[in-house]
């Protein structure tokens, strides 16, 4: 995970702040500023869940696309 603010961190701050979120994480595909991600945390332990959530909802997401892919 990158340290320090990202070319998408400010939009990252504006969903954490205003849904009152422990973590937020944002990903953005061939946005106005290219491809990124940001990841905030308000501090403490949760952050370090982060790579675990990420992995879990990779394979949710393999699961969901094998039983019905794309049209």
């Amino acid at each position: 995970m990158a340290v320090g603010p990202g070319k998408y961190d400010d939009v990252c701050s504006v969903a954490r702040l205003s849904t009152d979120a422990e973590v937020a994480i944002l990903i953005v595909v061939n946005g106005f500023a290219g491809t990124g991600f940001s990841v905030q945390a308000r501090g403490g332990p949760m952050i370090f869940a982060v790579p675990d959530m990420l992995e879990h909802v990779a394979a949710a997401i393999r699961v969901e696309l094998k039983a019905k892919p794309p049209a």
